[in-house]
This record gives C-alpha cells, sequence and structure tokens, in this order.
C-alpha cells in the first residue's frame, strides 16, 4: 500500500492543476444535483419486530381507514378567566376558521366540539390534521399556522404547538460550526507556525464534507434516512477531514526540514503518514459500517452515512491534498515561518530534543498509570446507572414552542397525557369478541400508575378494540417503563384464560422498546469492536501486549464518556452549563454510536502514537527511549489533532436540538478522554511497565500474519538510500 500511495502522491503532484480543478467540478455537479433534488429525511427512529411494531402492525390491518396525515395540536390557555368565556372562545374559533383556509388541511376538531379542555376550563386543544404525512407539510402550512397562533397570542390566548409536525427544525449548519472550525484554524496555525499552512487542511476538510454531504443528501432521496444522520455526518467529517490532512501535512513538513525536495515529499508524505490515514479511516469506516449489525434500520443509515463522509475525506486527504501541497510551492515550507506565530508558539525545537511531556508521564509510571486508571474509573462510575430514552418535547428549550405546548398538557392534562400507552387487544372468538375484550383488560384500570383508561374502540370487524390508557407519571419516567412491562408480563395469562392477545403501542412503548433493543445490542457490538481492533493492531504493530493495552484503553475511555454523559444529561450535574434544558434518559442510540465512533478515533491516535515507537525501537532496541522519541515525534501532532476535533464537536453541543447536543458532548468529551489521558499519559506509561516484551510476538505467529507497512518503510529506506547517495559528500567521492 506504501507503494502505491507514494506512485499516487507523485501522480497527484504530476497532474496538480487537473486533480485540483476535477474536486472543485466534482463538488459544484453534485451540489447542482443535491439542491436540484432537494432533501428528504425522516424523523422515523422503529425497529421491526418488537412488540410495538407488531402491535402496529395489528393496528393497521383492523383500522385500515387510519389517518397518515401530519397532525398539528394547537393547545390554548387563557391569559384572563377561562377558554369558556365568550371573548375567548369567539377568538379560538375565528382561529380555527382560519386555520381551515388552507386547502391542506383536511379536518379541525376544535376544543369545544371535541370536549379536549381541562377540569379547570383553563387550558384545552385543537386538532388539526392534514392530508399529508407530517414530514411533507410545506413550509407555507407551517407559516399559515405561525401566523394564527400570533394572532390569538395577540388576543390574550396563550398558543403553543405539538403534533407531529416538527416546527423547530435541525439545522445542519450555523455560527458555532464556524467557531469551531476558526477554533481548528488557530490550533493548525500554531502547529505550523503558519497562517497560509493552517488554511490548507481546513479546505480539504470543506471540499471534502461538501462532496459527502451532497452525496448523502442524494441518497436521502432513494433510502430512508433519520435527519439527524447528516449532522453526525458532518461532525465527523469536518473532524476527520482536518485531522487526516494535519497528518499528511505535518509528515510533508518534516520530509522538507530533512532536505528531500517537495515532489519526494510529498510523495514520501503520501506513502507513510497516507498510509497511516488510509488504515485510520478504514478502521473508522468499518465501526460505522459494522453498526449494521445491531440491525436497527435508522441506526444503519446513519452509520452509512456517517461511513460515505469519511471515505470521502480519506480520499480526499490521499489525492487532493498531495494536489494542493504541490500547488502551494515553497509558501508552506517550514522554514517560512510567521514570526508573530513564532514568538507566541515558543523556541523551535531540534529533531533530537526529548519532549517534556515525555520525560513526566514516564519518569514514574507506576505513579502515572495509577493515576490515569484511578481518574478513568471515577468518571465510568455514573456509567452504572444509565437509563435509555428518546428525546420527546419536554426535553426540549424552553424556547421552542412544542417545549411550551408539552408544559401546558402536563399542566391542564397529567404528566401522562404527553405518553399515552396504546392497548391493541386482540380476540380469537369473533361472536362475543368486545365483551371478552371487556373482561379481558379490567387488570389494566387496577395497575399502579394508571391515572385513566378511556373506553374500548372497536374495530370494523369487531375482533379488535383500542384501549388508551394515561399513567400517571411521564413518558420518560421509570414507573411509566414499568407500566408497560406490567401490562406485558399480564398478557400471557390473559391470554391463557379469555383467549384475547394483548398488546402495547404507541410512542411511548416503541421508546421503551428501542431503548431495551439497542441496550441488549450494546455488548454484542462493543465485543465485535474490541475483537476487530485487537486483530487489528496485532497485524500493525506485530505484537500481542500493544493491542491488550490499546483495547484496554478504548474500554476505558468508553466507560468514561458515558459515565459522563449519565452524569450531565440524566443527572444533571452542570445541564445549564452546557445547554441542557432538562435532567432525562441518555438518547437510546448514543452509546452505540459513541462505541463506534470513538473506537475509530482512538485507533487513529493508537496508530499514529506508538507505530513512531515500534519504528525507534526497531532501530535502537531501547524501549524507553523509543517510547519518549514517539511522544517527541507524534505527540505534537496527535496533540494538535486532539484539540481540533474536540472544537469541531463542542461546536455542536450549542445547537437547540437534544440528540445533536448530547452527541456533541459525547465525542468532545471522548477525544479529551482518549487523546490526553489514555493515548498521550496512559499508554506511554504502560509502554514503559512492558519494555522490551511490549513488542513481543511468537515466531510462529508472525510468520502466519500478513506484513503492513503502515509506516512506509520499505519505501523510507529506498528514498533515503537514494537521499545519501545524493548527497554533496557521497556525490564528490
Amino acid at each position: 500500500m506504501a507503494k502505491f500511495l507514494y506512485r499516487l502522491g507523485e501522480w497527484a503532484v504530476a497532474k496538480k492543476k487537473g486533480v485540483i480543478t476535477g474536486g472543485l467540478v466534482i463538488l459544484l455537479l453534485l451540489a447542482a444535483i443535491g439542491m436540484g433534488l432537494g432533501t428528504s429525511f425522516t424523523g422515523e427512529m422503529t425497529i421491526p419486530g418488537t412488540k410495538s411494531e407488531q402491535a402496529a402492525d395489528v393496528l393497521k390491518q383492523e383500522f385500515p381507514s387510519s389517518d397518515d396525515g401530519g397532525q398539528v395540536r394547537m393547545v390554548f390557555k387563557s391569559e384572563k378567566g377561562t377558554l369558556e368565556s365568550d371573548a375567548t372562545q369567539k377568538a379560538i374559533l375565528a382561529a380555527l376558521k382560519e386555520v381551515t383556509s388552507d386547502s391542506s388541511v383536511k379536518a379541525v376538531i376544535n376544543p369545544y366540539d371535541g370536549g379536549t379542555i381541562s377540569a379547570n376550563k383553563e387550558i384545552g386543544y385543537a386538532d388539526i390534521t392534514y392530508t399529508q404525512p407530517a414530514a411533507d407539510v410545506s413550509e407555507t402550512s407551517k407559516e399559515h399556522i405561525l401566523d394564527v397562533v400570533n394572532t390569538l397570542r395577540g388576543k390574550g390566548v396563550q398558543t403553543e404547538l405539538a403534533g407531529s409536525v416538527a416546527f423547530s427544525e435541525i439545522e445542519i449548519g450555523g455560527v458555532s460550526e464556524v467557531i469551531g472550525i476558526l477554533i481548528a484554524f488557530v490550533i493548525l496555525a500554531f502547529t505550523f507556525t503558519s497562517f497560509l499552512a493552517a488554511g490548507l487542511p481546513i479546505l480539504t476538510a470543506v471540499v471534502g464534507l461538501g462532496i459527502g454531504l451532497m452525496i448523502i443528501i442524494i441518497g436521502s432521496n432513494t433510502v430512508s434516512m433519520a435527519s439527524f444522520s447528516i449532522t453526525l455526518a458532518v461532525m465527523l467529517a469536518l473532524a476527520v477531514g482536518i485531522d487526516y490532512a494535519l497528518f499528511i501535512m505535518s509528515r510533508y513538513r518534516q520530509q522538507l526540514a530533512a532536505g528531500y525536495d517537495r515532489t519526494t515529499a510529498i510523495a514520501q508524505a503520501n506513502a507513510t503518514a497516507g498510509s497511516s490515514v488510509v488504515f485510520a479511516g478504514l478502521t473508522v469506516i468499518i465501526a460505522l459500517v459494522g453498526l449494521s449489525v445491531v440491525q436497527i434500520p435508522f441506526i444503519t443509515m446513519m452509520g452509512l452515512a456517517a461511513a460515505i463522509s469519511v471515505l470521502i475525506a480519506v480520499l480526499i486527504a490521499i489525492i487532493f491534498t498531495p494536489a494542493l501541497l504541490a500547488a502551494a510551492g515553497n509558501r508552506i515550507h517550514p522554514a517560512r515561518e510567521n514570526k508573530w506565530l513564532r514568538k507566541w508558539s515558543g523556541r523551535k525545537k531540534s529533531a533530537e530534543a526529548e519532549n517534556r511531556w515525555g520525560k513526566m508521564v514516564t519518569r514514574k509510571p507506576w505513579l502515572t498509570s495509577i493515576l490515569c486508571i484511578a481518574i478513568l474509573a471515577v468518571c465510568t462510575v455514573p456509567f452504572t446507572h444509565m437509563q435509555l430514552g428518546l428525546p420527546d418535547n419536554g426535553l426540549k428549550s424552553k424556547e421552542t414552542t412544542e417545549r411550551r405546548g408539552y408544559d401546558l398538557l402536563s399542566e391542564g392534562f397529567g404528566k401522562g397525557f404527553n405518553g399515552p400507552l396504546i392497548v391493541v387487544a386482540k380476540a380469537a372468538n369473533s361472536e362475543e369478541a368486545q365483551a371478552e375484550i371487556t373482561k379481558a383488560t379490567t387488570f389494566i384500570s387496577k395497575l399502579p400508575d394508571v391515572a385513566s383508561v378511556a373506553p374500548q374502540i372497536p374495530s370494523p370487524s369487531g375482533t379488535t378494540a383500542i384501549i388508551t390508557v394515561l399513567p400517571k407519571s411521564g413518558p420518560n419516567d421509570i414507573k411509566t417503563t414499568e407500566l408497560v412491562q406490567s401490562i406485558r408480563d399480564q398478557a400471557e395469562q390473559v391470554l391463557k384464560e379469555h383467549d384475547v392477545e394483548i398488546m402495547v403501542t404507541g410512542g411511548t412503548a416503541v421508546n421503551i422498546d428501542i431503548s431495551e433493543k439497542l441496550s441488549e445490542a450494546l455488548p454484542k457490538f462493543a465485543l465485535l469492536i474490541v475483537g476487530l481492533a485487537f486483530v487489528l493492531l496485532m497485524l500493525v504493530f506485530r505484537s500481542i501486549l500493544v493491542p491488550i493495552k490499546a483495547v484496554a484503553g478504548f474500554l476505558f475511555t468508553l466507560g468514561a464518556s458515558l459515565g459522563f454523559i449519565v452524569w450531565v444529561i440524566q443527572d444533571g450535574y452542570l445541564g445549564s452549563f452546557f445547554g441542557i434544558p432538562e435532567p432525562g434518559p441518555v438518547l437510546s442510540f448514543l452509546p452505540i454510536l459513541v462505541t463506534g465512533i470513538l473506537f475509530g478515533l482512538a485507533m487513529d491516535y493508537e496508530v499514529f502514537l506508538v507505530s513512531r515507537m515500534r519504528e525507534d525501537y526497531t532501530h535502537t532496541g531501547d524501549a524507553v527511549k523509543s517510547v519518549r522519541s514517539g511522544i517527541s515525534h507524534s505527540g505534537p501532532v496527535v496533540t494538535a489533532a486532539g484539540l481540533i476535533m474536540i472544537a469541531v464537536f463542542a461546536s455542536f453541543i450549542f445547537a437547540e436540538d437534544t440528540i445533536i447536543k448530547s452527541m456533541g458532548l459525547a465525542l468532545a468529551f471522548g477525544i479529551l478522554v482518549d487523546a490526553f489521558i489514555v493515548r498521550m499519559t496512559l499508554v506511554p506509561a504502560l509502554m514503559v511497565l512492558m519494555g522490551r516484551s511490549a513488542w513481543y510476538l511468537p515466531k510462529w505467529l508472525d510468520r502466519l500474519l500478513p506484513d503492513i507497512d503502515i509506516e512506509g518503510e520499505s519505501v523510507m529506506k529506498d528514498a533515503q538510500g537514494h537521499h545519501s547517495s545524493n548527497t554533496p559528500d557521497n556525490a564528490n567521492k
């Protein structure tokens, strides 16, 4: 692979204008197609085969006339008096009449005819049904609703919105992301002591991001994809895109400083750092594609979308970046530094100078290891009581109308009103089906945490009925989960006694089933990832202990990251600092995503740092010096890469959407832990403790394993021989 990348680098240099032009043309062409087609994302998060999905299938069969149109629930609260006062009633009815002027509106049920007014007459709601599904309701229709809402508010009626039609859209990009990129630029500027050199990784990342983004947008028109899939893809494309270009540029400048000409230096950087980029990128891609093993469609599509963005970032790094470096010429040569940046970066160190951090963490390796493990263990403790769930309107910011509508409905009708359980009862005996269903479901009203049970609604066939159960607790409360489980636990006994099958569905039950399914899938997926990491690292480092150490470090990173997320999001500590509106359950698919993504990124840092230690060890045979040398040469680059990733991921913490916010927070903290506590501190200390045994591999196993030259040693040996034979001293001999 190294030789192929060397030749690819030479080709990119020779065809630099064509490569750069071609990359930009591809971007513009895909942008034209993507913007022409538009986006077609969905917000659906379902898992085929769960109990709630089986109940939903029965509903579709028995109630074929069920309306699939999008619904808006308009919630009212009179600021003066009750909703039944003449002025308030007149204003609400006039507003709802105005709503029906939209041709997309199929039906409106006002609170006075529908009896949807609270016991104290202060809060009520109207249901508006559209002819299209919720995702297809036009912006014009939404704006029409919002105009009506503003009119009512001006007349002294607090009006908020709920329902399946979303009014607070997920933003793909914004000011916070721009700030993240600017921080990355500053880090790169101090790393390279050059503003121009700092701009190149940003440029390549943006080009890769644009191409990947357009491919995903085009793909959303052909496959079902959750709306937040694109946000995850943007996060990863920016982070790895900048980092991969940073690794190649850093090696390129090292080769220039060693006296190689530009073309050779670019080809060498592509063969060495580029090989590591390809390996690291493939590791991330495998982890993301591996999300498909959990057999959850929306998780699979999220993984595939993110994998596409990482694949494009890798291709841009090894093809577009060399061409851009060639086009930049001597302007990014390490000798051409910005004096102001050099002043603030400190004195330039020689290649042989030892890193102070490396000395400190390896001087007392036992103490360093114990402190690191203690810190990571403490961070992991909250993970032991993690509760999974899916965010609803109750966890949104109070600045959104959905959250205010959620609170009004809870105030007027109880906490459980926002999370009703739909019980589906199906009788085998069609002659007295409804009577049997009535007998079979009497136990529900006697269960703990049941606020009310609505009268059953029979199906056209008469064999099935729907019963709406309102819990006393909210949708994300553990008591609601226990209530669903209690109904399901007694369903088997009811089936034996009455020959009536009882199932539970509805949004709350679906969320519970998704969380349980993902909890079951996490250990299997983590085991797959750990096994993959061990095999890959054993191939790369020709060692048994190094992969074990790397896997253990990843597990520490994962535990600490999930523990921190539980501490902030679920337990509520520092919630206001990070903009978390309310404590709530951890996003159900977050542990799976964090496991896959952090695995790939952790292996990035492991490869870039430890491969340099292995290279020095093979030359010197000194285990301790090779560890310090690895930190001296690769440590600054890994530090910069980690800071850049933290900046990019942290920028998404400021998003309004809870899903995006939690993903950004988890990944930013995970990189902080892995890059600086695990890879830059714990790993060097453990490597010193292991000494020469770190690189032990049985000879029989060494013969069986294929040789993966990710550092391009064969290419560098040839290049060094050629370089030394052409030095002035040798030329005069």
